[in-house]
């Protein structure tokens, strides 16, 4: 396994901020790590990068403890923190050559900057000094060095912040491309990004593991209630709605629009009829909903 975590805790004073959590992941694979603010997210990925101490459990990345051989693993991670700490003074061939250095690279280093300059997109920049980019290309600079040693594993912490739609798909097209031959656990609050690249996920909700599956299993596990996506020829209200027997809870998504969530499907279909026709309200359209990745976040983290 690249990634194998064991029963892995941090506390903060007082501050239980993972609490005993385990997971593995191999190679090949593309990550989604979410979770609400403050969930340990960061934290997690601080410890499998080494830059802080686990207080119990134990987590390896190919074999090598993070405790133990911090060293080794830092030679096979590329890590990215949210905060993307960067040298401002410094022109992006300076910094990159410097991380270049850090890692040893040697002969190396010239071919593998021209490398990453373009593979993240920073011809255009190249000349500029860091703290002349804007965010996202700052962001670019962030995840040139994280690949400049061509790690085994890629540890990415909000890749795509302030980024714009463009910047967007074209690291997310690069994330894909690497998680063909390396293992990659990114966190991002953008969930349409987590499809897009994502095979699995694992949810984190107060430094506890409340998820860790395929999206599409995720999203069928939590769809507790199931839904009609109803459309009428003129206004209704919820009241009305709600007033039907097996309507558990309706919803507004657009113009005349409602999402009404049920535990009866079939049977709110012919109530629905019944109702419509009662009330002379036409149904433009009925069709199953289906629930989003958001959703199931949503159910998975509200109120735990």
């Amino acid at each position: 396994m690249s990634i194998k975590v064991t029963g892995l805790t941090k506390i903060f004073g007082e501050q239980k901020a993972v609490n005993n959590i385990s997971f593995e992941i191999g190679s090949g694979n593309v990550v989604g790590f979410l979770g609400p603010n403050g969930a340990g997210k960061s934290t997690t990925m601080k410890m499998l990068s080494t830059y802080i101490t686990p207080t119990s459990g134990q987590a390896t990345v190919c074999g090598f403890d993070v405790v133990e051989k911090p060293m080794d693993v830092r030679r096979l991670v590329g890590y990215l923190p949210e905060s993307n700490p960067l040298y401002y003074d410094m022109y992006i061939r300076e910094y990159l050559e410097f991380a270049a250095g850090v890692h040893q690279l040697g002969k190396m280093s010239k071919s593998r900057i021209d490398e990453m300059i373009e593979m993240t997109g920073l011809q255009k920049e190249v000349k500029k000094k860091i703290g002349a980019l804007s965010k996202g290309y700052k962001q670019r600079v962030g995840l040139a060095q994280a690949m400049i040693h061509n790690p085994k594993v890629l540890i990415l912490d909000e890749p795509t912040s302030g980024l714009d739609p463009n910047q967007i798909m074209d690291i997310r097209d690069l994330i894909i491309n690497l998680g063909k031959e390396k293992t990659v656990l990114l966190s991002t609050h953008i969930m349409q990004e987590v499809q897009a690249m994502c095979s699995r996920v694992i949810i984190i909700n107060n430094g506890n593991i409340v998820a860790d599956d395929a999206i599409g299993n995720i999203q069928s596990a939590e769809k507790q209630q199931q839904g009609l996506v109803v459309s009428f020829g003129k206004d209704v209200t919820a009241t009305a709605l709600q007033q039907m027997k097996n309507v558990v809870r309706a919803k507004k998504s657009d113009d005349n629009q409602w999402i009404l969530e049920t535990a009866q499907p079939d049977l709110l279909r012919k109530e629905l009829m019944a109702w419509s026709l009662q009330n002379d309200i036409d149904i433009l359209s009925l069709q199953n909903s289906s629930q989003s990745l958001e959703d199931a976040f949503r159910d998975l983290t509200k109120g735990k």
